[in-house]
């Protein structure tokens, strides 16, 4: 097989652990916290999750565990998009298993949650574990965003796990997949079997956080990769002195991703979808922001810049998410007639007399792009496809108008040119960071911990992350202490909660507090690429959002 130098050389990477998972496996014990609470809804919750709601915090810590030698079946499943680490998680609970019996088995079900209904799997042996040590994507077993919902899925899931003898099952995912897995622990419980289930926490989104999962694995890898592109970029605009660049990142439902990006590189512009929904801006007041920074620079005869855009900043103002509302419900109410006609000038006048008067405004003032990919552009069941709409370019487009109108009024004397970019697949299959090969490989372990000692409903958690690899802090966490009850699809679902940017948080703080400056000078930083060998200070290093939010304790 040929393979890359690098990746030669991860392959011999042993990732760190914590000192509780390092030591004699049979002296890992489980120390109970006092029972938890769900975030919001309790009493909605308890009623829904009878068996698992209210499970105390585990941590790991030195005693006896009688119970950890037992031989073991286990079965791992990948679910949804891809996040650097996600191999080193299912490594992490393959050497647990070989290290608490040697006749223990994993099992890979193959592409997601739809493996486990349909009994598609492969066995995860040592040769193929030790082909993708250390190594980025989800390509060992590949994932799926099928979820395990109806009782059909549910009683095909059961079928597939008492068939093949499994002890349990290891869900790697994000919120989504791991109320999934919640709901599936449950199932297990309620059919009387101890089959159980337990989650790791994956997105390079950065959305599934709390006090007790400080990160997800994968986002360490993937902001350090677009950042690295981002100030590549930069160098050049400051090189060439001539283009403005509009960056969109991942990112729809928080901006994580973009903020970080923006510590590491100090863009002109930055967006952070939060800020925009809580201070209600209209897309003419992004627009204006965007602007301000363009000639004021223009002042200085510095005509180039960056921009960062979350990649769903579209739906947090509110024209905008009103718009796409509306138009949902009048594509869903007269699909055939607009299937019917085939020009977009056609659609457009159709459709805009049907909005209210303000979104009707809104959809004729947009770039035509723009506005054919919100009627053109729709999804199965007929909605906006709006991970699809180009909000680069819709900024881009906007910003180019409005300068024109300030040029002609003497009040702009700047050449602007502009460039768009979306960053997002770049990041998802990176060689995972020091970090994330580390963190994720020690949540794997953890994961064979709580299963070996017998607990169900739990999520995998290590923290003390900005602290050395062997003072992390490993244990479990219940699926039902993140949860409150959300609408979805007409009616209210249990739903792990999405953690936002806090806008009260330091990281957001500290980017609020030096955006001023950025916006005028040219003050970019180019972080490089990842760092693999070196000092701990260059290749180990956390985010800096995580070092905001969890400063290192000082001895």
């Amino acid at each position: 097989m040929n393979i890359s130098a690098l990746q030669k050389a991860r392959y011999d990477y042993i990732p760190k652990l914590p000192q509780s998972l390092a030591r004699d496996v049979a002296a890992i014990s489980l120390a109970f916290g006092a029972p938890t609470q769900a975030v919001a809804d309790q009493e909605e919750l308890r009623e829904i999750f009878r068996h698992t709601y209210g499970k105390p915090v585990i941590t790991f810590e030195k005693g006896a565990n009688d119970r950890i030698h037992r031989p073991l079946k286990v079965g791992v499943i990948l679910s949804g998009g891809q996040a650097p680490g996600g191999h080193n998680v299912i490594a992490g609970l393959y050497d647990g298993l070989k290290k608490g019996n040697a006749g223990s088995e994993l099992y890979g079900f193959r592409g997601g949650p739809s493996g486990l209904i349909e009994d598609s799997y492969r066995e995860l042996t040592g040769s193929v574990i030790d082909l993708y040590r250390n190594t980025g994507g989800f390509d060992i077993i590949g994932s799926g965003r099928t979820k395990i919902e109806t009782p059909d899925q549910f009683a095909a899931a059961f079928e597939t796990a008492k068939r093949r003898g499994l002890n349990a099952v290891v869900i790697i995912g994000g919120d989504d997949s791991n109320t999934n897995a919640a709901l599936l622990a449950e199932y297990f419980l309620e059919r009387g079997s101890d089959i159980q289930v337990i989650g790791t926490p994956k997105t390079i989104d950065g959305d599934l956080k709390n006090t007790y999962i400080e990160a997800s694995f994968g986002f360490d890898t993937a902001v350090k990769t677009y950042s690295e592109l981002i100030g590549n970029i930069q160098r050049d605009a400051n090189s060439a002195k001539k283009y403005w660049h509009f960056i969109k990142l991942m990112g729809r439902a928080a901006s994580h991703i973009a903020l970080e990006c923006a510590l590491q590189t100090q863009p002109n512009v930055c967006l952070i979808s939060e800020e925009v929904a809580e201070k209600h801006w209209s897309l003419s007041r992004v627009v204006d922001l965007i602007c301000a920074s363009i000639i004021k620079r223009a002042d200085n005869k510095e005509n180039f810049g960056v921009v960062l855009i979350p990649e769903g900043v579209v739906e947090f103002i509110p024209e905008m998410k009103k718009l796409i509302a509306e138009l949902n419900d009048i594509l869903a109410a007269h699909e055939k007639d607009l299937d019917a006609l085939e020009s977009f000038s056609d659609q457009l006048d159709f459709t805009a007399p049907k909005l209210s008067g303000a979104s009707g405004s809104l959809l004729r003032s947009l770039p035509q792009r723009i506005a054919k990919e919100l009627l053109m552009d729709r999804d199965p069941h007929g909605n906006v496809q709006v991970s699809l709409i180009e909000t680069e370019k819709l900024l881009m487009d906007m910003a180019g108008k409005r300068l024109a109108d300030l040029k002609e009024q003497g009040i702009y004397k700047g050449k602007f040119s502009a460039l768009g970019h979306f960053f997002g697949y770049e990041g998802r299959c990176a060689f995972p960071s020091n970090f994330d090969s580390d963190y994720g490989y020690a949540l794997g372990f953890s994961a064979f911990v709580l299963i070996a000692s017998g607990e169900t409903g739990y999520l995998s958690s290590v923290r003390n992350l900005t602290a050395p690899a062997s003072a992390w802090i490993a244990g479990g966490i219940p699926f039902t202490m993140m949860m409150n009850m959300e609408q979805r699809h007409g009616s209210k679902k249990p739903v792990i909660r999405k953690a936002l940017v806090d806008l009260n948080g330091a990281p957001f703080k500290t980017f609020a507090a030096l955006r001023d400056g950025w916006a005028v000078q040219t003050d970019f930083l180019y972080p490089g690429s990842i760092q693999y060998y070196g000092p701990p200070e260059v290749c180990d290093q956390p985010t800096k959002t995580l070092m905001l939010e969890q400063p290192p304790a000082v001895s």
